[in-house]
């Protein structure tokens, strides 16, 4: 490839390399400026708002929150996206399409607009494209920076790894890790549930999916560079993934450092298959044995970027869901006291008899429900993204849609599960609303997303509800609990992944 040295004429006035003044004609100098100004509008403006004929999703063209053309939606999507997705679907209806600068935004809203999102494969509606800002993150050749077969061999690895009978054994650790934290408590006090939480989440994490030789040994030094990997997420990140910021080198060091640590961790295991490194179960021990359709084994590096995938993918989710969770219960005293008795039920016959699988998974089902409940008014992932590689048929309201190839197509998990015509007083903390005789979420495949949906849907939600449940069950049972605030805290929509900001403390006495 040549790189021309010379400004391509009609941007740099048409003048020689040795030229040092502009044009000398004020007219011809006019002239410029509007046929640039008219490229950037075609580019910017009118290519965005006129693609796709006739049957395109309507285009939203103004904001109030700015009357500048393209400028408006942007702030406005910038100040909330969630407030500007509810906007539009008042306007517009349950799909449309919002330009951004020189990109398509197509929104989804409602079980009946949103089942080709779920229902399209990777060749119609793409990830790859969307979400490549993770791969310094990851690392190369990690879910979709990966191959196709090779994701494929990646995803049931993970599946394999998360299947019921390897939570019946998670089960027991969460519990042991939860008694361990709970201990540092004391007797009573106060805190905040969400740094709690936070903290507790990512020590069960790590018994599961490292193993004992990580969790006993090397957890203080993976937590911190978790972080580090964790604060190198910003909106920045999305755009421009290398950029040369702080975060970002803290990001890359974290992540080559996670490898050197995890390779001597896999070495040792290797050279030393009788020592007792952990159970067998973790979800590490997996990963060290995968290979590839090609008969390639999988390298350290790659083992170091799933590990850090999926811890991405599962903190994130269980430490927001089980404080918003725990925050909800609390703020309603009958449902609290309906929780406290649901326990005593499923221990009633032995008190101090150990959490197990069926337990949680069989005899709680109001602290599933507050669980699902409280991913439907809080999702920790307000948008979900994909490419659309071709066009793609949407019917929705009694109208045919067809989204152009090239745009973005998104959902909004906040906006659609607060419809009113699907969900009863959409706003209301309303966990009974999933029990039997209403099953709100079951009138339509596509009505819950608290987990997504159709062929990608999350493939860690039964060890989200396994992890999630237990911690809650030992909580409950070990304290009496109470908020600080009258009020509950606001949703952080400014966060990469949302969650609770403001007064989370909460007063807690043991029980006697």
């Amino acid at each position: 490839m040549t790189i021309q040295t010379n400004p391509p004429l009609g941007f740099g006035g048409g003048l020689s390399s040795t030229s040092t003044s502009g044009p000398s004609d004020p007219l011809l100098l006019s002239l410029l400026i509007l046929a640039t100004l008219a490229l950037l509008y075609a580019a910017l403006v009118h290519r965005p708002r006129s693609k796709g004929g006739s049957s395109a999703p309507p285009v939203v063209s103004t904001s109030p929150v700015c009357g500048i053309p393209i400028v408006g939606t942007i702030v406005e999507f910038g100040k909330s996206p969630v407030k500007m997705v509810q906007r539009c679907y008042d306007e517009m209806g349950p799909v449309f399409t919002v330009p951004f600068f020189h990109k398509r935004l197509t929104f989804l809203i409602g079980p009946e607009a949103q089942e080709p999102f779920f229902k399209a494969s990777d060749e119609v509606l793409s990830q790859n494209e969307v979400y490549g800002f993770m791969k310094p993150v990851f690392g190369p050749g990690i879910v979709y920076d990966a191959s196709k077969k090779n994701r494929q061999v990646q995803f049931q690895s993970m599946a394999h790894g998360l299947r019921t009978a390897r939570l019946k054994g998670y089960t027991s650790k969460i519990e042991k890790e939860t008694r361990q934290y709970l201990e540092g408590w004391g007797e009573s006090g106060e805190l905040d549930l969400f740094k709690a939480l936070s903290e507790l989440t990512i020590l069960t994490s790590s018994r599961c999916l490292h193993g004992d030789d990580v969790r006993e040994n090397l957890f203080k030094e993976v937590s911190e560079l978790y972080h580090d990997l964790d604060q190198g997420l910003t909106p920045l990140t999305v755009f421009f993934p290398n950029a040369p910021t702080a975060v970002h080198r803290k990001r890359n060091a974290a992540r080559a450092k996670m490898v050197e640590l995890f390779s001597k961790v896999i070495k040792n295991r290797r050279e030393n298959p009788d020592a007792r490194h952990s159970d067998g179960t973790d979800i590490l021990s997996i990963f060290m044995d995968v290979k590839y359709k090609d008969g390639s084994a999988i390298t350290d590096e790659q083992v170091t970027g799933l590990l850090i995938a999926l811890l991405f993918a599962g903190q994130h989710t269980s430490c927001i869901t089980s404080t918003w969770t725990s925050l909800f219960i609390l703020n309603n005293l009958e449902i609290t006291k309906r929780i406290v008795e649901e326990q005593k039920g499923a221990f009633d016959s032995d008190p101090d008899a150990a959490v197990d699988y069926k337990k949680v998974n069989e005899e709680m089902p109001l602290l599933h429900n507050s669980m699902k409940e409280a991913l439907r008014l809080c999702p920790p992932l307000i948008l979900l993204i994909r490419y659309a590689l071709k066009e793609v048929k949407v019917k929705a309201a009694g109208k045919q849609y067809t989204i152009p190839k090239g745009d973005m197509v998104l959902i909004s998990p906040s906006v659609g599960m607060r419809i009113p015509e699907v969900f009863q007083e959409p706003d209301k903390f309303d966990p009974d609303r999933f029990g039997p005789g209403r099953e709100e979420d079951k009138s339509s495949p596509y009505a819950y997303m608290g987990f997504g949906g159709g062929m990608h849907s999350c493939m860690g939600q039964n060890f989200a509800f396994v992890q999630v449940k237990t911690i809650l069950s030992v909580l409950f049972r070990e304290f009496e609990l109470e908020m600080v605030s009258k009020t509950m805290p606001e949703i952080d929509y400014e966060a990469m992944v949302v969650g609770p900001k403001g007064d989370c403390r909460v007063r807690y006495k043991r029980r006697c």
